[in-house]
């Protein structure tokens, strides 16, 4: 099996740690994931201690034996990196090695992540220990792809005010401006009497007395996304080196926004990420009554934004490292997948155009921190629920013929940059970039179209409308591709705020998009939670909330409040919102648009979500009770039907 196979022909996996098992065990896991219909193992990305027990003592030998055991048994291996989990000998050796958080606090040992993407004999460490295990093993056949290190940023670890972050500092904003009158005039730095007479005056933006300088604090969050690229690239070129032909990931986080993903992802040949659905769902920032509803099945358009969302960053090719099976340990409240959920995660996954779909993990850990932390089987190696539901959707992959995904008609911009600067400075408690991105994303989703999610200088001219959520620094190239898109185009408020030295704009907000929606921005206001901002359109009551831009500008608006104030206005196919509307009204808004462009719409249930791919036409159902289908009488069934039940699948040619 080859990464180009795997493009084709959709796989199911699963995560695997041989080194916590004893070796005559190893046989038999084989075949049982054979038997499920397991084909790709992911394994190594933790066992630093076990391939370098003692510096330069390589233990490899182990690890050789579980690739031919795999090839025996007909399963591909992607190969981690094992630099998320360095050893204490090395931390030892290296004290400065740890990160250090913004109280000045260093990381310790005994847990994983206790690194500083910045420090240079790290990374040297990293590049020795990679080299050796890619020459050793990097042409052994039964490895298909590699994995760079593990969720790089988890537990907070990308942002590091250690020492060697701030020379690392210093040196990229040199490169970056010149000379140092550069940097002050950039960053406002005559205010507060904030100038500095050389680069080795700057510190790191953390332990002030109230807010850092909000250029000084985005600058830094640049160098330290750039930090976790070129900490990857090392890894990439050296695997590349060694281990020819294989596919090279990263496996990414949901709702994870402290670097860039795309330019990270350049470096990639495909995009992998870890998908918790009701881990994730703790962490989003909805009413509990949604949260109560989805407790066993996850946000129903959570999920497939990240789907969609690192298909874009590995460029059409997007894996799913690791899939829950069960309940996980490390959110605050950890419940079990509703029957039929894991089967449906698997499924969507696949809609969306995954490559792999590997299930984390193997076997439920007894000891350590992950020990609460559920498998495919229970500690004593007996089947859990989801080993079950794997086996079943195998064995319904199997009888599908995939073809790649069609094109999506809409897309949604999305941007780190964005939420660094909005996160910066919110000018309104929880104004969560994250959060209104989702909002917009829910509104195409709702109208059953496949859905793209593009970076800012990503081309637009293939898609009918085009949502770009609050963009706060616009690019000159972004605006000249607006000029020349023909669809609609719905731009959210605090789009065009900033310059790219987080000043406003001369010309005032939006900015440069003032090429194409003639507006100017004068005041804007936040409001509290307990405040709505009420109106009536098209005969229905609705509210925006949270924001609201007071305008300059000839346009009529055709959505505003109760007292006249204008919530959003057109000119040709743009459209701006000056509020953030509430669900249901950014819903109509854009089904609205989309009826411009020709697209009518049967009515999906609420809480089901549709995806096509190739000849196939999905359905997923994210209620906790059944649901009919509204489909014509010739529909031809591929899997399921009309009455869906709770966690339901159906697939229609």
């Amino acid at each position: 099996m080859t990464s180009r196979t795997l493009l084709s022909t959709p796989s199911l996996g699963v995560c695997y740690y041989p080194e916590h098992l004893p070796a005559d065990c190893w046989a038999a896991d084989f075949d049982s994931m054979r038997e499920i219909g397991i084909r790709v193992v992911r394994l190594g990305e933790f066992a630093w201690s076990r391939l370098e027990p003692d510096s330069g003592e390589y233990r490899f030998s182990w690890l050789e034996q579980i690739l031919d055991l795999a090839e025996s048994k007909g399963l591909s291996i992607v190969l981690g990196t094992p630099t998320s989990a360095p050893p204490k000998w090395l931390v030892d050796q290296m004290p400065d090695m740890v990160a250090v958080d913004a109280n000045g606090q260093r990381k310790g040992f005994g847990s994983r992540r206790h690194y500083c993407f910045s420090h240079l004999g790290y990374r040297k460490e990293c590049a020795r220990t990679v080299t050796r295990l890619a020459q050793a093993l990097g042409e052994h056949p039964a490895i298909v792809a590699w994995q760079t290190d593990n969720e790089f940023g988890c537990h907070s670890t990308i942002l590091s005010y250690s020492d060697a972050a701030r020379i690392a500092f210093r040196v990229w904003l040199k490169n970056r401006y010149g000379p140092i009158d550069e940097l002050n005039q950039a960053w406002g730095n005559v205010f507060w009497s904030m100038e500095y007479r050389n680069f080795d005056e700057i510190e790191l933006p953390n332990l002030t007395v109230t807010d850092p300088n909000p250029a000084h604090e985005l600058d830094y969050r640049r160098f330290s996304s750039d930090e976790v690229d070129s900490f990857n690239r090392l890894q990439v070129d050296l695997i590349r080196q060694y281990s020819p032909g294989r596919a090279i990931l990263h496996n990414f986080m949901a709702t994870f926004l402290d670097f860039d993903h795309f330019k990270v992802s350049q470096s990639l040949d495909a995009a992998s990420w870890d998908s918790y659905p009701l881990g994730a769902l703790t962490l989003l920032k909805v009413p509990a009554a949604h949260k109560a509803r989805q407790l066993h099945l996850g946000d129903p358009d959570l999920t497939a934004f990240h789907h969609d969302l690192y298909r874009a960053c590995g460029r059409g090719r997007f894996w799913v490292m690791e899939q829950q099976p069960g309940p996980v340990n490390w959110a605050a409240y950890n419940p079990a997948p509703h029957p039929g959920a894991v089967r449906l995660w698997t499924h969507e996954a696949i809609a969306h155009g995954a490559e792999v779909v590997s299930y984390f993990c193997w076997r439920q850990a007894p000891f350590a921190q992950e020990q609460m932390h559920s498998g495919l089987n229970l500690p004593n190696r007996e089947p859990d629920v989801g080993a079950f539901e794997v086996r079943q959707a195998a064995n319904e992959l199997s009888q599908l013929d995939f073809a790649p995904s069609i094109p999506a008609e809409a897309a949604l911009v999305y941007d780190y940059q964005a939420a660094w600067t909005l996160a910066i400075q919110p000018q309104r408690e929880n104004f969560d970039y994250f959060t209104v991105v989702l909002s917009f994303y829910r509104a195409l989703r709702r109208s059953g179209l496949n859905i793209d999610i593009l970076a800012p200088g990503a081309r637009l001219d293939s898609y009918k409308l085009v949502v770009i959520p609050p963009l706060p620094i616009v690019s000159a190239s972004l605006v000249e591709s607006l000029k020349q898109f023909k669809g609609k185009v719905l731009i959210g408020p605090r789009t065009g705020s900033k310059t790219p030295n987080f000043q406003i704009p001369v010309e005032l907000p939006p900015g440069p998009l003032q090429g194409v929606i003639p507006i100017k921005i004068v005041r804007v206001e936040s409001f509290p939670d307990f405040v709505s901002l009420p109106l009536v359109w098209k005969s229905v009551n609705y509210q925006c909330h949270s924001w609201l831009e007071h305008v300059r500008t000839e346009l009529k608006p055709f959505v505003q409040l109760a007292d006249g104030h204008g919530i959003a206005y057109r000119n040709g196919n743009i459209t701006y919102l000056t509020s953030l509307p509430e669900q249901s009204l950014l819903d109509k808004i854009v089904e609205d648009l989309l009826n411009e462009e020709g697209f009518r719409f049967s009515e999906i249930p609420s809480g089901v979500r549709v995806r096509t791919r190739g000849q196939y036409r999905f359905f997923f159902n994210y209620n906790p009770e059944p649901v009919r289908l509204n489909l014509p009488p010739e529909t031809k069934f591929v899997l399921g039907g009309a009455e869906m039940p709770a966690a339901g699948v159906t697939i229609v040619e």
